[in-house]
Formats: structure tokens, sequence, C-alpha cells
């Protein structure tokens, strides 16, 4: 068990020496609009290095490597020549590396088969989040989140995927929930313990469900192990959310996505829901009652909502999204007789027209 892991711990952090689901009690939305504090230990860091690292990733996902600069973060995807998302990023880059952010659980295959395409390009990837700079991420936000950051940093970022870099770490901010910023905070593990108390004594404590359930409702989904090869990008909004660049040429399934843009085969969208089940979990399917032999979506990321039941982003039909925002028990969670989605307003407009 690590240091900081056991820290957490008696704290009274609940999980695993791996990753803390909570505190004792499931964050609401309302206290993650209020003001959160959540150490993330879910999530994996793949570091690029080399002067080839930028030509080398820019084609192999989905967004502009060579263009992104040491000031913003970006999403991106890692597709099969089909077009199947195998992995989404947070990505970002400093001085020397560009890092791509995804699920630990995931990371050893992606890692290892990113590797297979390095070839002869001067690119060397390495597990990023071992290094002592990146050893503990706290994520931040809520109405109460700004006021505390500027303990130590005295400006923080001015738009979400801008990105900043003191002694302290590497701030983040991500997309926006419930009106208010987010952040992830990178530090080492002796500024973890440091900046603990502080940030503890202004906000509510969660864990991976906090943030898990904060990422929900700001819109973004991300691929894990359940929902490999299930989606093109456009499926989990991630063209709205500019993780997809159509100027910036071929990389694995770019044609399919392409073709999915311009040619309107996309007739499916991910939104956001409640489901009072509390079992309910990514890769799960639903249905439409007026169809309940077939699936019309399945769920993408599932958190504990602090009612007894789970919050999501589900991926579905534009009928079935239609249909479930009219007429309210009309989608459930697997069968005809599961519990229904009741369906959320999301953060951004879904630019659906013809697609």
């Amino acid at each position: 068990m690590n240091n900081w892991n056991q820290f957490l711990l008696l704290q009274g952090g609940r999980g695993s020496d791996e990753q803390i689901h909570d505190f004792g009690v499931a964050l609401s939305p309302a206290d993650l609009a209020d003001g959160f504090l959540a150490p993330i230990g879910e999530l994996g860091l793949i570091g690029v290095a080399g002067e080839d690292a930028a030509s080398f990733l820019h084609g192999q996902v989905s967004n502009d490597v060579e263009h992104l600069g040491t000031g913003e973060a970006r999403l991106a995807a890692y597709c099969t020549p089909k077009g199947r998302i195998l992995a989404s990023f947070l990505m970002w880059r400093n001085d020397t590396s560009i890092f791509l952010q995804l699920p630990r659980a995931i990371q050893p295959p992606l890692q290892k088969r990113l590797q297979m395409f390095v070839m002869r390009a001067k690119a060397k990837l390495h597990d990023a989040g071992a290094d002592a700079a990146n050893a503990v991420i706290l994520g931040l936000g809520g109405a109460k989140a700004d006021a505390v950051l500027k303990t130590w940093f005295a400006a923080l970022p001015g738009a979400p995927y801008a990105k900043l870099e003191q002694a302290e770490g590497t701030l983040i901010r991500v997309a926006d929930a419930f009106g208010a910023p987010r952040y992830q905070w990178l530090m080492s593990v002796e500024t973890a313990h440091a900046v603990w108390p502080v940030l503890a004594a202004a906000l509510a404590k969660g864990g991976g469900d906090a943030w898990r359930l904060a990422e929900i409702h700001a819109g973004v989904a991300q691929i894990g192990a359940a929902t490999q090869e299930k989606f093109v990008p456009q499926m989990i909004n991630f063209e709205l959310l500019g993780g997809v660049n159509f100027k910036k040429g071929c990389y694995p399934g770019q044609e399919i996505v392409a073709r999915s843009q311009y040619l309107g085969k996309l007739k499916r969208r991910t939104t956001l829901v409640s489901i009072a089940d509390a079992s309910a979990k990514a890769g799960d399917e639903v249905v439409a009652t007026d169809d309940p032999g077939q699936p019309c979506g399945m769920l993408v990321n599932v958190a504990p909502n602090g009612a007894g039941g789970v919050d999501a982003l589900v991926e579905m039909k534009l009928a079935a999204i239609e249909l479930g925002t009219a007429q309210a028990g009309s989608v459930r969670l697997g069968s005809a007789d599961g519990a229904p989605l009741r369906f959320l307003p999301m953060p951004y407009v879904l630019d659906a027209l013809d697609l």
C-alpha cells in the first residue's frame, strides 16, 4: 500500500490500496456544485518523450498533437481501423513530454499497443503515473474550489482545457460542471500531504465516485474496459467537445470517423440520465418500451448520485433520446421491466441535426 493511500484511509477514505471510492458517503450533485475534493486513483498516465513524440502521436489519435501548446490540454480518442474507440484521453504536454491520461485499468495494453507502432520514430513511452511529479491527482470543483486553490495559485486557468505549471504541480482546468470550474491537480506525495488539510477543511471530501459523477454531469464520456470498441467518437459527443480534428490528417479509423461526420450516417448520441438502480454499470444496455426486443443504447459511465441510485452517460439512438425526454419511463435499464431512465438536461447542446 502506498504512503498516500494509507494516509487517505486513515482520513476515513473507503476503497483499496490503489483507489479511494468515497469518504463514508456518496456525494450528491448538490455537494459537487457547492465544492468538492476528490483524490483520483483510477486514472493512469502515459508519457511520450523524444523529438518525434508529437509527430508519432499525431498519426495515432483523433486530435491535433503537433500544435498542442504547453498551456493547454485537449481530449483525444485512439481508434481501431474501423473507427471504434479503444481509449479516450485527456492530453497535454510540457517541455519534455506529451501525456495521455486514461483509465489505469486499460493503460498497460494501450501503452503496449502504441509502443508497437513507434517503429523507427524517436519516441519513448513510459508509465508517467510512476513519476514523482504525477504521483497524486486531486480533482476539485464547485463554487468554493477557486477560492481555496488561490491559496497556492495566484492565477487560475481562465477557461476549460487551459493548463498551468508551477512548483506545486500541474493544474488543468477541465470541462465545467454545475456552472462552476473543475480542475485536476497533479502533484508529488509531499505536496499532497501539505495541501490536503486546507482543501479538506473547505471542500466536501469524495473519491473516484465523486470525480466520475462530476465528469458525467460535465457530459464528458470516458472509455473503459466495458466499452472499448463500442462507439465511434461522435457517438459519445467527442467532436462536440473538441476531441476530434477533421483537418489533421490520417490516424487509425480516420476515414470512418470522417464519413460519419460528413455523410450523415450517425444516428446516435450520448446524453445524461438518472437511474434509481444502484447496480447499473458501464456496458449495461437500455431498451425502449416500444421495442423491447433489442437494445437502443448502452451506459458509458456510471456513478452513485447520493440518492441510492446512479447518474450516467448513456449512448443511444436519437429516436430513443427524443422518446425518453418526451415520455417518462419509456426507456429502461436492461429490459422493459427494468428501472426507468430519467433524462436530465445536458450541459451543452446535442447538435444532432440530421446525423
